[in-house]
């Protein structure tokens, strides 16, 4: 079992760049592939990015993809996502997810954080 804290969140400027990180506690950290998911108000929850435990390997929805970057540090326990060329619509409360499969399906994620509220004012 791996439990799961986002920080890092706020507020910024469109074309601005902000980091989360998402720290886990457990010894079991490096047996998980790590996410990020986000929701919009209204919207379902969609996949962000995802990379697998070694860190070697990574996915990215095409939304996100060039502006944003995923890393884990399997040493400290900690994913984080850096984000940058952020847009309005990216606004969003941002999840970080724990679960087995490198996959843009949420349904595979077994663990999650309580959310970080990101918003991109234009």
């Amino acid at each position: 079992q791996v439990q799961l804290v986002e920080s890092g969140g706020g507020l910024v400027q469109a074309g601005g760049s902000l980091t989360l990180s998402c720290a886990a506690s457990g010894r079991t950290f490096s047996t998980y592939v790590m996410g990020w998911f986000r929701q919009a108000p209204g919207k379902e929850r969609e996949f962000v990015a995802a990379i697998n435990r070694s860190g070697g390997s990574t996915r990215y929805a095409d939304l996100v993809k060039g502006r944003f970057t995923i890393s884990r540090d399997n040493a400290k326990n900690t994913v984080v996502l850096q984000m940058s060329s952020l847009k309005p619509e990216d606004t969003a409360v941002y999840y970080c997810a724990a679960g087995l499969y490198l996959h843009y399906n949420y349904s595979v994620y077994g663990y999650w954080g309580q959310g970080t509220q990101v918003t991109v004012s234009s």
